[in-house]
């Protein structure tokens, strides 16, 4: 006699409404990375997650509520895996290039560029940019204690998005070359 396997215990409606929420934000990331902002539209988010228009709309009426909770998101996800990696001591202030790059820039970037020219967007965006500069200084001050002012930080953090910004016209190899010839200058510059 075989034995049936225990029935999974019934998700509460809750726990169903923060997957379809991770589902729609993790689909929407991925439309800014693939297509960009111009054509991440709602249609294109619900295509992607598999859900119905009205679910959507449930925890997003809004195309920009939807893409800048989608970044804050994501900016949430990767402050995490950053800080809760392995410590091997010799972290230094070139852990913002990597706060700086993969899919949390690549769709950062499709918002700050659209939101020049979207007041609505905008308007969205810069709390976002808040909660980014705030989730940089907790995350540095817990990786460096006091090692760096936060203005130190806050110059760093600029640093490392102008040079992720210029490096989506160079080749990786040109942009490690660039940045190992950088990063000792600037670690003069914040230790003199």
């Amino acid at each position: 006699m075989s034995e049936e396997p225990e029935p999974r215990p019934r998700r509460s409606q809750a726990q169903r409404s923060a997957a379809t929420r991770t589902l729609v934000l993790d689909a929407t990331i991925q439309s800014l990375v693939d297509v960009g902002y111009a054509r991440t539209t709602t249609q294109e988010v619900n295509r992607r997650a598999g859900i119905s228009r009205g679910a959507l709309l449930h925890h997003f009426p809004t195309r920009e509520s939807l893409v800048v909770a989608a970044v804050a998101h994501l900016v949430d996800r990767r402050m995490t895996e950053l800080l809760s990696r392995p410590r091997t001591g010799d972290e230094d202030i070139e852990i913002l290039l990597e706060a700086f790059s993969g899919p949390l820039f690549d769709a950062a970037l499709e918002l700050w560029v659209a939101a020049r020219t979207e007041p609505v967007l905008r308007a969205a965006m810069v709390p976002l940019e808040q909660k980014v500069s705030d989730a940089i200084a907790t995350g540095t001050l817990e990786l460096f204690g006091d090692l760096y002012t936060p203005e130190q930080i806050a110059l760093s953090a600029e640093l490392a998005r102008g040079i992720a910004v210029s490096s989506i016209l160079r080749s990786p190899a040109a942009n490690r070359d660039f940045i190992a010839r950088l990063l000792p200058v600037w670690k003069d510059l914040l230790n003199p």
